[in-house]
Formats: structure tokens, C-alpha cells, sequence
């Protein structure tokens, strides 16, 4: 499972890049928990702390999206803030949390091109289903700015 969710990660931190996001971040940890996800849009400055909801076609939480409850809000917050303390020269840029939900499915056809970078094969919009390999199809079924506040 941490296999998909790190290609979850990825299929996400491309589309960013084609919204004109830098990230700057995947992956970072502190002994608070983890942010899957840490980019600075271009335009804005604004900074983007993402966390990255990766599920099978057949799940129980709409894909993800209940698992990111008040408990793990407050934990995704307090993380940010810490990784803000560590990074003062990125404190006083506006901050929000969004959420990226991303579903997949394992395939049974071999048209894939196993090791390949999604973003190299092909371009990445919501809703649309990108294979991964000869093994994997994932969907960006959703990003949501700023899908709660901070505390």
C-alpha cells in the first residue's frame, strides 16, 4: 500500500506542476506526523500543505476523503506549523490545507510502459484515468483548495 500511495503522491505533485505550483516538499515529517505534500503556487506565493488521499475504486470513505477528520486536520496543522518554525523565511507567505483524492485500480492488460513517470506520458486533468506502468490506472477524481482551516 505504500507503493500506491506514493504513486498517488506523484501523479498529484505533477499536476501541480502543470497548475504552476513549485513543490518544495514530499513527504515531510516531523514527530508530529507527515504532510504528503508541500507547494508554493507561483502565482500567489501562497503555500499549499496537501494531503494526498489515494484509495481503490471500491472504498468506504469517498475516496479518502472521510479519513481527513478533526483529528487529523488538527495533526496536519500542527505539523505545518512546525515545518513553518523550521522554515521562518516561508512563515509570513499565506498557507492553506487542501486535499487530493486520487483513486486507482489494478489492470490486467500489458499497454502500459512499466517504469515510466506519468507526467512523461501523458497530460494530467481531473477525472481522467492515466495508466502507470503495465500494472496500475490512477484518476486525480478531485483536488480541494482549502478543504478546512487552520486552528
Amino acid at each position: 500500500m505504500k507503493k500506491i500511495g506514493a504513486l498517488g503522491e506523484q501523479l498529484v505533485s505533477q499536476w501541480l506542476k502543470t497548475q504552476e505550483y513549485k513543490l518544495l516538499h514530499q513527504g515531510w515529517h516531523c514527530r508530529w506526523g507527515e504532510i504528503d505534500l508541500i507547494a508554493q503556487d507561483k502565482l500567489t506565493q501562497t503555500l499549499a500543505f496537501v494531503e494526498v488521499k489515494t484509495r481503490s475504486q471500491s472504498n468506504w470513505d469517498e475516496n479518502g476523503l472521510l479519513a481527513v477528520n478533526l483529528a487529523k486536520q488538527q495533526k496536519i496543522f500542527t505539523t505545518a506549523s512546525l515545518f513553518l518554525a523550521k522554515h521562518p523565511h516561508l512563515a509570513e507567505l499565506p498557507c492553506r490545507f487542501d486535499v487530493a483524492l486520487v483513486s486507482y485500480q489494478v489492470c490486467q492488460s500489458q499497454l502500459g510502459n512499466s517504469g515510466l513517470n506519468i507526467a512523461e506520458t501523458e497530460e494530467i486533468k481531473i477525472g481522467q484515468p492515466l495508466l502507470f506502468g503495465d500494472r496500475y490506472k490512477f484518476t486525480l477524481q478531485d483536488y480541494l483548495q482549502s478543504a478546512f482551516e487552520g486552528f
